[in-house]
């Protein structure tokens, strides 16, 4: 028997759409490489390109973070961490590059508690209440 939706454990992203818009003729020169057997589809190319420019910029990615001392990949945030966070007097500043997990049993209160800033440069998943509590402290 399937899992109802509400059963089913919260997935971790690991990709994220987005829209951009081409000139008609980059269009035409993607469609032609994927005609020609260069691309399986428009994507590829597209996924292609943007790794390459990356890797351009490796070094200086690299560089920034490591100055910045910015948690490269995934990051999660659990309900137990913050607490601990509260209970020390802290707070948690946090500059995510890739995804940051705020763990579903993370009050709003509790996050608005324990985390003084959070910027993230791809994806936050966290419950609606949890992200309207940092709205003010998200960069």
């Amino acid at each position: 028997m399937p899992r109802k939706a509400k059963d089913a454990k919260p997935r971790a992203i690991d990709s994220e759409k987005i829209t951009i818009n081409l000139g008609l003729v980059d269009l035409g020169q993607i469609d032609l490489l994927v005609e020609e057997g260069f691309y399986s589809n428009r994507t590829d190319l597209i996924r292609t390109a943007i790794r390459a420019q990356i890797a351009r910029h490796d070094e200086t990615l690299k560089k920034t973070v490591e100055r910045r001392s910015i948690d490269l990949g995934l990051r999660r945030f659990t309900r137990h961490d913050l607490e601990a966070l509260v209970t020390a007097g802290e707070r948690l500043n946090a500059e995510v590059l890739g995804l940051a997990i705020i763990d579903p049993d993370v009050t709003a209160e509790l996050a608005a508690s324990a985390i003084g800033s959070l910027r993230v440069l791809g994806a936050l998943q966290a419950s609606p209440a949890v992200k309207a509590a940092l709205k003010d402290r998200m960069a």
